[in-house]
């Protein structure tokens, strides 16, 4: 079994002097031959490994502090100051005596020290020795007042003097002797005394002594020390600390606290932290370390008040009821909620195993339920509050929420689901404060990273696949309503606001949801309806909708690509582009930022379609040579295609090219996830499937259209292509984008299956048959129009992928994906 007493938790005081938890382990003392000394080793419990947490010297000049009798505190440099908390007191105990034997100190004493400085004066503390006589205080009368002030600042340079300062007023119960002189001075009105006592009380808390705390800030004390300081020198009247302690700070119990320890503990913290932030002078850079243990006096207290919270029962049972319970007025609600905030603060403060049982205590106890009417208040404090609980909980625990959510299922309808109400809480919050804290937790519910190490392993496709199902309709219902028409239809700062944060989040959901957002966005033409955001009159909006491309196209992704090429997406861009020309700015070079990864990254199909349909356009802007590179790659890939041209002039059968197919991986093979979504649709079809039009509908809804896959060939027209061509006459429509995706599905199969007839070591007659068939078929296809035979080529180039494989021959000979040459020659 673990030795529990040598069982610590480690801590460190950050630059904010707030105590930062590093972790739990388990302390040694022992040689380190790296730092050739006995040292203070501390190893995590945490991974199972015992990877190392601390490995600290124990140097003869470094002072420790034995605080609470389970508590070692010393410094290691100017300003890193380090806590070992012991969970048993005789772990305590032995690790201070081997610390004393290192350092030749007597384990009875709570502080060792051995340096002193330059600077001491000639009194004879310049030798460091434990023999060296104790300070003698003088009486504590009204008439030594100056001499007892002089006493205490001249020890504040010295560590050593401190220390021996520290015990002569711990022993001789000098506080309280002090404290009787200041009434007495109080009653006479005596102001030159009083001065004395605000100068010798404020270099008391300097010297940093946890048992002079626990006298200071006892019941019968703490408010004659506090009164202490009210009476700074130089000001002309007396602060009033006292009276707002005692008449103004009320102490409202919202759920009556019966255990008198806690409600010590509490009033106790409230006014030490008062004194902290208040009361005492913003101390210099150079009595600022001098202060830590004040600090680590609050944070214990703040450990010691939630553990006793937690083990009252009944108590917290009766705060959950109330909460929930929808009796309960706004007014009292808004108590409740501001008191379990305030809970959550407290317990930041603990360990994180004790930290997750807190919060796995809170969700038994039905938090969740008791957040989902509070979020809805119409008290904007509540609200806030809300907000601030479940963001605690959500950075703690992600799964613990994503858990309750699933419950959800199947016993409350979309607009009930927690989800859903954080969703609303976002897209209705007026003041964004709010909203932005809301984004925040719906990204970190959303994020796969911290789905990974969950022990469900089919949390990340279970609660994905319920987000998309049951709360993405919501999600995007402001984004869809905004974009009916060919522009926004709000532009106030709210609805932009708000559309700014679901584009950020919809950029991260493409960046982290593959297929899940991948289907969402083609069955719901989404990129068409966010393109319509380039027409804002705001930028920032402009260039979230053009973040949000950019995602796209950073994927390489050949279904996205296809999608981009078919609704001709690239168009809205291009205006943007246009009709910003003239200004050198932000919008500027992210648009041209975008072509350029096009360019670099060689994405073919996109270069082949930007280069035909929008050459005239941007040929025009040489400020950058962007577009002339562009142009240059989408020669390379022209004459790479008359190359293959002349292979087949000289007789190379299609055929025996499948068959050479065996030999090269197929660049343009599904991965399992795209196999996943691509054949499963019932999660989406209660909401329908959109086209892939050249705009929406005035429903609001894009156009929808099933016809065969030899409409692709439409000739639209386009603001953007000025060819000085023939005018286009006969428009076609443009088929669906799930009739697309399914046609570009099964050429990809039938030239596997093909390849893999051809790839048998002895053909049979009736697999050549087949094959021949198939080229048969292509050869009696129907001849292109020659009205649209231009306007036809054009489109068609633009959906072939001119990989350097010859993947137009592998993936099926269909007319629509050759090149105008070979097209001609096949059709005749």
């Amino acid at each position: 079994m673990t030795d529990t007493r040598r069982r610590v938790k480690l801590y460190e005081l950050n630059a904010e002097r707030q105590w930062d938890d590093k972790g739990t382990g388990h302390v040694s003392s022992t040689y380190v031959e790296r730092l050739k000394g006995i040292s203070l080793v501390v190893r995590s419990e945490a991974d199972g490994y015992g990877s190392l947490l601390l490995e600290s010297k124990i140097q003869p000049d470094t002072a420790y502090q034995k605080q609470q009798e389970t508590l070692i505190v010393w410094s290691e440099g100017d300003n890193f100051d380090l806590a070992l908390s012991f969970q048993e007191k005789a772990g305590c105990d032995e690790i201070w005596e081997k610390i004393c034997s290192v350092q030749g100190k007597d384990p009875s004493v709570d502080f060792t020290q051995d340096l002193v400085e330059d600077s001491e004066d000639d009194r004879g503390f310049d030798e460091i020795s434990e023999t060296a006589p104790p300070i003698e205080l003088p009486a504590a009368e009204l008439a030594k007042l100056e001499e007892i002030s002089e006493l205490v600042s001249s020890c504040l340079s010295s560590p050593l003097r401190r220390e021996k300062l520290a015990t002569a007023i711990e022993n001789d119960n000098y506080i309280k002797k002090l404290l009787n002189i200041f009434n007495i001075c109080e009653d006479l009105e005596n102001m030159e005394g009083l001065h004395h006592l605000y100068e010798i009380f404020r270099n008391i808390f300097l010297l940093n002594k946890n048992a002079l705390f626990e006298v200071m800030f006892s019941e019968d004390t703490i408010f004659d020390v506090v009164g202490c300081l009210e009476f700074e020198p130089g000001n002309q009247s007396p602060k009033r600390h006292r009276e707002y302690l005692k008449s103004m700070a009320k102490f409202h119990q919202v759920i009556p606290i019966t255990n008198t320890e806690l409600l010590s503990k509490i009033h106790q913290t409230y006014r030490v932290q008062y004194i902290q932030d208040v009361v005492l002078p913003t101390p210099s850079v150079f009595e600022e370390n001098m202060l830590s243990t004040l600090s680590s006096f609050v944070f214990f207290n703040k450990v010691e008040i939630v553990s006793l919270i937690l083990e009252d029962e009944k108590f917290l049972a009766d705060l959950f009821n109330e909460l929930k319970d929808s009796k309960t007025t706004e007014d009292r609600r808004k108590e409740l909620v501001l008191f379990l905030k305030e809970f959550c603060q407290f317990s930041q403060t603990l360990q994180p195993q004790s930290r997750d049982s807190f919060y796995k205590t809170l969700s038994t106890l039905g938090v969740l339920p008791g957040l989902e009417m509070t979020l809805q208040s119409p008290a904007k404090e509540t609200k806030a509050a809300s907000v601030d609980i479940l963001l605690f909980i959500v950075d703690f625990s992600p799964s613990l929420v994503r858990e309750y959510m699933m419950q959800q299922i199947n016993s409350t309808d979309d607009d009930g689901l927690l989800m859903n109400i954080v969703i609303e809480g976002m897209i209705c919050d007026t003041d964004m404060g709010a909203a932005v804290q809301l984004m925040g937790i719906i990204r970190t519910l959303l994020d796969p990273e911290n789905m990974l190490a969950s022990v469900n392993k089919s949390e990340k496709t279970d609660f994905l696949n319920h987000f998309y199902k049951h709360c993405m309709h919501v999600f995007i219902a402001p984004l869809l309503s905004n974009t009916v028409h060919e522009s926004p239809e709000k532009s106030d700062s709210c609805t932009v606001q708000v559309l700014g944060l679901i584009l950020e989040l919809l950029s991260f959901f493409v960046e982290h949801h593959t297929y899940h957002i991948k289907n969402y966005i083609l069955h719901k033409d989404l990129l068409r309806r966010i393109l319509i955001l380039i027409k804002s009159r705001h930028t920032f909006l402009k260039l979230c909708a053009l973040r949000f491309m950019r995602k796209i196209i950073a994927l390489k992704d050949e279904f996205y690509n296809r999608y981009i090429i078919k609704g001709n997406l690239f168009c809205p861009v291009i205006d943007a582009l246009v009709s910003n020309y003239d200004r050198y700015n932000l919008l500027n070079s992210a648009i041209l930022e975008m072509f350029e990864f096009i360019k670099i990254e060689d994405i073919k199909s996109l270069c082949t379609h930007v280069v035909e349909n929008f050459s005239p356009t941007l040929d025009k802007i040489t400020y950058v040579q962007t577009f002339k590179a562009l142009k240059m790659r989408y020669d390379q890939h022209q004459d790479r295609l008359k190359d293959r041209g002349g292979l087949e002039n000289n007789g190379v059968s299609t055929i025996l090219r499948q068959a050479n197919s065996r030999f090269r991986r197929d660049d343009r093979q599904l991965d399992e996830d795209e196999e996943l979504w691509f054949n499963d649709d019932e999660d989406f079809d209660d909401e329908g499937s959109s086209s892939v039009g050249p705009g929406p509908t005035p429903s609001g809804e894009p156009n929808k259209a099933v016809i065969g896959l030899t409409a692709v060939t439409a000739a639209t027209t386009n603001s953007c292509e000025k060819n000085g061509g023939t005018a286009v006459t006969t428009v076609t429509e443009v088929p669906s984008i799930d009739k697309l995706m399914e046609e570009d599905k099964k050429k990809e199969l039938l030239g596997s299956v093909l390849s893999g007839q051809v790839d048998s070591s002895s053909p049979t007659l009736s697999t050549a048959g087949a094959a021949t068939a198939k080229i048969q078929s292509l050869k009696t296809s129907p001849a292109p129009n020659p009205q649209v035979e231009n306007g036809a080529n054009k489109k068609a180039m633009a959906l072939v992928d001119y990989n350097d494989s010859d993947s137009d021959e592998e993936n099926g000979s269909s007319d629509e994906d050759l090149p105008p040459s070979k097209r001609l020659k096949t059709a005749t």
